[in-house]
């Protein structure tokens, strides 16, 4: 018996065009029914009111979408969202995400395979240390998103631990968040930062923050942290910045994103292998051995 895919949390961003490209990847690659919650921090204008209005009349998932009157900023707002799904892992989608097929599956199995997972987060190509194809950089969308599927299915799941989760998309175990005391929303004016805060805080308990091998979330963009979040964290985790500098450079990922990129050139779709023996003119009663 399979267990419940986590609650997907979106809080809301003012781009109304980036929040109808995410719920429409949304709609289309999660499963029917999976509880997701559209929390509102004042941002949405009356497009992205709209584009919302629109999406929760037909979406086949669980939605809920809620709106505060004056925001309170990401970190705080973020903070009661996860207060309210109480032990409950959860995921955190940034509102110009794109989730690839089978994400939240994949998600919830990284997680499930290993007690010691504190975070999951999926490939990305503007996922910073796990960038693909090339780390650190912003890269385009893959223009093959079903030859993608495949090379990720066929990934090995090695899980590596990563300096931080990030925040494209990131599924956090309810008892670790718990017990590392949740978000800091007094030093942080961004979530990126409270995130990078709060891995570094379950990692010091005994956990991990790692890679999901074989799940992909797309961005528009990169997380960006508000301004003076990285003395902040310089200051309270010197070893952190340390180690971040030192994973972007020496890659650690360097050959498990190569052979992501190797799967994905050599993937070829069911549909077209039959091509490959039509293309073939073999004489009248060979036999294939």
């Amino acid at each position: 018996m399979s267990m419940p895919l986590p609650v997907v949390l979106l809080p809301v961003g003012v781009d109304d065009a980036a929040l109808d490209a995410c719920l429409g990847a949304l709609e289309a690659n999660t499963p029917a029914g999976t509880p997701v919650w559209l929390a509102d921090d004042g941002q949405a204008g009356p497009r992205g009111l709209a584009v919302i209005e629109h999406w929760l009349a037909r979406t086949a998932l669980q939605a809920e979408y809620t709106r505060r009157p004056r925001p309170i900023g990401e970190p705080a707002h973020l903070q009661e969202m996860l207060q309210a799904c109480g032990d409950a892992d959860v995921v955190v989608l940034a509102p110009d995400a794109l989730p690839g097929l089978g994400w939240l599956q994949q998600l919830s199995d990284c997680l499930a395979r290993d007690a010691s997972i504190a975070t999951a987060t999926p490939w990305s190509n503007a996922g910073e240390t796990v960038a693909w194809p090339r780390a650190g950089e912003l890269n385009p969308m893959p223009d093959d998103v079903a030859r993608l599927t495949l090379a990720l299915a066929a990934m090995p799941l090695l899980q590596p631990e990563l300096p931080s989760a990030i925040t494209h998309a990131v599924l956090i175990r309810g008892s670790a968040r718990k017990r590392a005391g949740g978000l800091d929303t007094d030093s942080y004016g961004s979530w990126y930062a409270a995130l990078v805060d709060l891995s570094l805080r379950m990692s010091g308990l005994g956990w991990r923050n790692v890679l999901c091998d074989n799940a992909f979330v797309g961005r528009r963009h990169e997380g960006q942290p508000a301004d003076g979040d990285m003395e902040v964290l310089a200051n309270r985790w010197p070893a952190w910045t340390a180690r971040l500098a030192a994973f972007l450079m020496n890659d650690p990922l360097y050959a498990h994103r190569q052979q992501l990129q190797q799967l994905y050139v050599q993937a070829i779709m069911p549909a077209a292998q039959p091509d490959l023996f039509d293309a073939c003119d073999f004489p009248q009663g060979t036999e294939l051995q």
